[in-house]
């Protein structure tokens, strides 16, 4: 139980922290003045170089089979790139709390209709944690970009269908390495568009910010979540995930100087209650 719970509170500070990083990059008072392409194609290369050598130093020497799939390299890239234009929009805790209650949707979806069924009390639990997901949304004084929304929303889809595939690997850091070295085609791809368009920008901070977000909060990130979420049900797994909008918040208050708005508190606090009631019935029910 203690390793389960630090693997997956380390996950979690790694995925707040990606957030955090992005955003930076993307703050209008930020110097970094780099484009969110080539913020996506550098944290996907550095996550790629780094997991690359900590397999090659790694002391299991032993052949290693798992080498990701096709499906999840390509839904990590459109997390990625989704994630990367969405924090051009969004503040460091909405954006956070949009993505992640986006993941919550397709994994339980997904589940539903792989046949596991939630009891009366979860489905309760997930209506009212997005009933908070709706509110943040709705138009009105302080709602978040609807683009940006949209884009964050399309995020979280992506890294939900990225989790669950990432529930039965039988090396995780293996697994996390080839997904990550399947999405670098599309990098290219994105690489060479912002080119024609002439979008790309570069500068030392921004490749800094973009480095540290995929080889320390990426790379090794998603590989101890990997292990966490192979400890974690589904419905568990989407619902811890949504603390991190909460740890995102925080460090955006903190370090970016930005506004906790009403909206985003009712929001996070219907979000969270419903979590809470997840947690319980799965402990619950486990129990006994």
């Amino acid at each position: 139980m203690f390793r389960t719970i630090s693997l997956t509170s380390i996950a979690l500070l790694a995925f707040a922290g990606n957030s955090v990083l992005c955003r930076m990059a993307f703050t209008p008072a930020s110097s970094a003045d780099i484009d969110p392409a080539s913020f996506t194609a550098v944290r996907l290369i550095s996550a790629v170089i780094v997991l690359f050598l900590i397999l090659s130093f790694s002391s299991n020497k032993r052949e290693r089979k798992a080498e990701g799939n096709g499906l999840a390299g390509a839904m990590l890239f459109v997390y990625a790139a989704a994630f990367s234009f969405a924090y051009t929009l969004l503040d460091t805790g909405t954006g956070a709390l949009i993505l992640f209650g986006s993941v919550q949707l397709s994994m339980i979806l997904i589940a539903y209709f792989r046949g596991e069924r939630l009891s009366g009390s979860e489905i309760s639990g997930f209506l009212i944690a997005f009933a908070g997901l709706i509110y943040l949304i709705l138009p009105g004084a302080g709602a978040p970009s609807l683009f940006g929304s949209i884009l964050m929303s399309i995020s979280g889809a992506a890294w939900g269908v990225y989790s669950l595939r990432g529930k039965n690997s039988t090396d995780a850091l293996s697994d996390t390495f080839f997904n990550f070295l399947r999405t670098l085609p599309l990098v290219a791809v994105l690489l060479i568009s912002g080119v024609i368009f002439g979008s790309l920008q570069l500068s030392a901070e921004g490749l800094l910010l973009a480095a540290l977000s995929g080889g320390i909060a990426s790379g090794l990130g998603y590989t101890i979540w990997f292990l966490a979420a192979k400890r974690l049900n589904t419905s568990q797994s989407a619902a811890v995930q949504l603390l991190v909008p909460v740890i995102a918040a925080f460090f955006g208050l903190s370090l970016l100087d930005e506004a906790i708005t009403q909206r985003l508190v009712l929001s996070s606090l219907l979000i969270l209650g419903g979590v809470l009631l997840v947690v319980i019935t799965r402990g619950l029910a486990a129990s006994h």
